[in-house]
């Protein structure tokens, strides 16, 4: 007998959700083709509280950035593998523009309580100094490893197929598909999911990074892996048809490994390339299709799925189990 509900991929957003529903005691069963174009190939999985040029809180992280680290510890636990870092990032300011900004902000408490302006030792740091500026906690979601971990646990299990969906024959199958499918979605009930692609590059330093526990970002970033490696990132073009690695972009991307590595060599382990998907108001988008109201999904996480995930999943949980409506900040009816 099938499962009542069927996740369609399992990148984050449906790893999450299929946790959720382990957790919640819902049957569920997962299809999924493979992660060749998944946005976590190159977000690589940063939780960072302040972003942008415009130095601004990703959105909600208040109140979101706590029970994401508590689901990832508890998702630690249940798969027996490390998948979440607590990091600092040291923002790097590239304007004297970027300097008055983060000023203004920092004056009226715009970046509170994320932005520090000491150090562990208390002396001064480019922020006074008009270097720079130091935000944490931030976070390193280890997703290849968590993702690969929760297949074989659900594989074990039987819910994981690898298969594509013909999504017809599930409807008349299940009561509820869920599409947690990025890019490969286009659009659903009326909503359009734009891509952009991204890519990243793995390398190997010649000598240790100084401060492992620090992701440097200048407007590319630079991430200390727990295994030695670093990865680099990332790149945005709107206008890719393909994700072939761009030799212009990586070439970019080693300017800036060796700019952030602070002029230290490395070689080049990969080169990664994804999709990003995102609506046009640049928030999740999740719940019911309109006018089909048998499958739903959760999609346009952007850049920042880590984050997200663990809030929409627990969302498709209390609306399946109580019927309690998804937040208007993310309900898909907003973009109709």
């Amino acid at each position: 007998m099938p499962a009542p509900l069927l996740i369609v991929g399992q990148g984050v957003a449906g790893t999450l959700l299929a946790w959720e529903c382990e957790r919640a005691g819902i049957e569920f069963e997962i299809a999924d083709a493979g992660h060749a174009g998944a946005a976590s190939r190159v977000g690589a999985g940063i939780i960072n509280p302040i972003t942008g040029q415009r130095i601004v809180k990703s959105w909600r992280v208040d109140e979101l950035i706590g029970p994401a680290e508590a689901t990832y510890r508890k998702l630690e636990d249940a798969l027996g593998v490390a998948v979440l870092r607590r990091m600092r990032v040291r923002r790097h300011f590239r304007s004297a523009e970027e300097r008055l900004v983060f000023a203004a902000k920092t004056r009226r408490g715009e970046l509170a309580p994320f932005v520090r302006s000491e150090d562990a030792g208390g002396t001064t740091t480019g922020a006074e100094a008009g270097e720079g500026f130091w935000v944490e906690p931030a976070f390193h979601v280890d997703l290849p490893a968590l993702i690969a971990a929760a297949r074989r646990r659900w594989r074990t299990q039987g819910r994981l197929t690898e298969r594509t969906v013909v999504l017809a024959e599930e409807r008349a199958r299940r009561d509820v598909v869920v599409l947690c499918t990025g890019a490969a979605a286009g659009s659903l009930g009326g909503v359009t999911f734009d891509r952009v692609k991204g890519e990243a590059l793995r390398v190997v330093p010649e000598r240790p990074c100084a401060e492992p526990d620090v992701i440097h970002n200048d407007g590319h970033w630079l991430l200390p892996l727990a295994d030695g490696d670093a990865m680099v990132g990332a790149s945005y073009d709107r206008t890719a048809t393909t994700l072939e690695p761009s030799a212009p972009t990586r070439a970019l991307l080693e300017t800036s490994a060796t700019r952030l590595l602070g002029g230290g060599g490395f070689k080049v382990r990969e080169a990664l390339a994804g999709w990003r998907v995102s609506v046009r108001d640049l928030r999740p988008a999740t719940g019911r299709v309109a006018g089909d109201p048998q499958v739903g999904f959760i999609n346009g996480l952007g850049s920042k799925g880590a984050l997200y995930a663990p809030w929409l999943a627990r969302q498709w949980i209390n609306h399946l189990t109580e019927r309690v409506p998804f937040d208007p900040g993310v309900d898909a009816a907003r973009l109709r």
